[in-house]
């Protein structure tokens, strides 16, 4: 997978919305301010990607339509959750799941903050955010890093990434926006052009199954889950979690592939 590209800290004003809301709901929780910056490299001593990370992936609906991904090492989590929860930061604590709860609702809030933020520009848009166990299935396409804090008492550093289809969205919207004329009839016909070659990651589902939590935690190697889905059932071809296309799974030259019997119509699953 190749490196993802760095994302500018104008990306069509979405970039600076999280920032400036991360600033806002921080302050008013913290009761003090909280510079926040964006920035378009790593920076140098940014811990590489753990397992007790806290990843959250957001999805994005209406005016904006795709996906994104915030990753918060633990260290960061446990000052993010003193600040929310009224505590001391740097007081010795265990990072426990009360925290990570804590800083779910901080970014929840953070969100609502961000869509009246883009209102004025992208209309009606809707974020939910939920945690994940590990790093998204999506490649992502740009990535960001979220500086909280200053050089003296650095809070945190959040890692964020969009997905191929959002980063498409805001591109498309910035070098349309730029182009004389943007709104004759050909506008719209310009705007899918510059869509054409962005790469964008595709996905089989072979079925779902809801688990309880005792019964994720008892998955082992050799465990067998048991989906939805008989063999001889198509699979479901989607892109960002939108059903694209179903059809059979075939091989070719020893790798997996996929004869579409049917294509989805327009619209929502």
């Amino acid at each position: 997978m190749t490196e993802a590209t760095r994302v500018t800290p104008d990306s069509s004003g979405y970039i600076q919305a999280w920032v400036e809301s991360f600033a806002q709901v921080l302050g008013q929780a913290g009761g003090a301010a909280f510079p926040c910056t964006v920035l378009a490299e790593a920076p140098p001593d940014l811990a590489p990607a753990a397992e007790s990370d806290l990843w959250i992936v957001g999805a994005s609906s209406g005016g904006i339509r795709g996906e994104m991904s915030l990753r918060i090492a633990a260290p960061a989590v446990l000052r993010l959750a003193q600040i929310f929860r009224g505590e001391a930061v740097g007081a010795e604590a265990e990072l426990a799941l009360e925290h990570r709860e804590a800083v779910m609702e901080l970014l929840r809030q953070i969100a609502g903050v961000v869509t009246t933020a883009l209102k004025p520009h992208w209309g009606e848009v809707q974020l939910r955010l939920e945690p994940s166990p590990s790093a998204p299935s999506w490649p992502a396409s740009s990535t960001a890093w979220l500086s909280i804090g200053d050089e003296e008492n650095l809070v945190a550093t959040i890692e964020l990434q969009v997905s191929a289809a959002l980063a498409a969205g805001l591109r498309a919207e910035k070098m349309e926006a730029a182009k004389p004329g943007a709104s004759s009839p050909q506008a719209g016909q310009v705007k899918l052009d510059l869509l054409m070659d962005v790469g964008l990651a595709v996905t089989l589902r072979f079925g779902s199954r809801q688990l309880l939590l005792r019964e994720v935690l008892d998955l082992h190697p050799g465990a067998v889950v048991d989906l939805d889905r008989q063999v001889k059932d198509p699979v479901d071809l989607l892109l960002d979690g939108q059903l694209l296309a179903r059809g059979e799974v075939v091989v070719l030259n020893g790798n997996y592939g996929l004869r579409i019997t049917e294509v989805a119509p327009p619209g929502p699953i």
